[in-house]
């Protein structure tokens, strides 16, 4: 076995980082979270961590049955970190909360771009966001929380040959999110949704934030002191 891959082992079953928590009681808050989560959902696989945070950002262990991950997200979102790639939010809310540190990702909003098509075509602002940042798109990682109508464009956009390298697709409500999620589960690219009309922000950053943690823990930046 790898030392990498004995590392990331280690990791994942005995010890706990928060990136985000920058004194020592956000940190004991934190780990007493995660704590509890392991307890509940297991702390076997990449993807338990990610139904952990996931469950602990919105409070209830519900949501880690809610969850499906499709071809192996949480890898494709690791090696689209190790490459800088660009990470895309379908509103501004959830390119707030994503982690900066540890990263060089750059975090992009796609409400900045597009703002002509939206009105040409009569189209939502994040919908027209990603048509404009078509280019973009390629090989980056999608974060979409609350816009349904941006995740059916990006579907559509993945039909007609672009390849984000992974999509976060959780958007919340009552009008076509649970549609668009089984939309984006029904593609051949790496992703991570929920089922039903639950979702939201905080499990759009949670998803992506945990795959920082992990990919930081991989570079060995865990931080003093942060071990559980």
């Amino acid at each position: 076995m790898s030392k990498e891959l004995s590392r990331h082992g280690d990791t994942t079953a005995n010890t706990y980082i928060d990136p985000g928590a920058e004194t020592k009681e956000a940190y004991e808050i934190s780990k007493k979270s995660r704590t509890l989560a392991r307890g509940v959902i297991g702390n076997t696989t990449d993807e338990d961590r990610v139904k952990q945070r996931c469950s602990v950002a919105v409070g209830d262990f519900g949501m880690a049955e809610l969850m499906r991950f499709r071809h192996d997200p949480v890898p494709a979102a690791l090696g689209a970190l190790r490459r800088s790639a660009p990470i895309i939010t379908d509103i501004r809310m959830v390119q707030a909360g994503i982690q900066k540190k540890g990263h060089a990702c750059p975090v992009l909003c796609a409400l900045d771009s597009g703002a002509e098509i939206a009105s040409e075509r009569g189209i939502t602002r994040s919908s027209a966001g990603f048509i404009a940042l078509r280019r973009q798109v390629d090989g980056s990682i999608i974060v979409i929380g609350n816009a349904p109508s941006a995740l059916i464009t990006l579907c559509a956009m993945i039909r007609e040959g672009v390849r984000p390298a992974v999509v976060i697709g959780v958007p919340v409500g009552f009008v076509n999110a649970a549609e668009s999620k089984e939309l984006l589960r029904t593609i051949d690219i790496p992703s991570i949704s929920t089922e039903g009309t639950r979702g939201g922000t905080p499990v759009a950053v949670a998803a992506i934030n945990e795959c920082v943690t992990i990919f930081i823990e991989g570079n060995g930046d865990a931080g003093p002191g942060q071990r559980l």
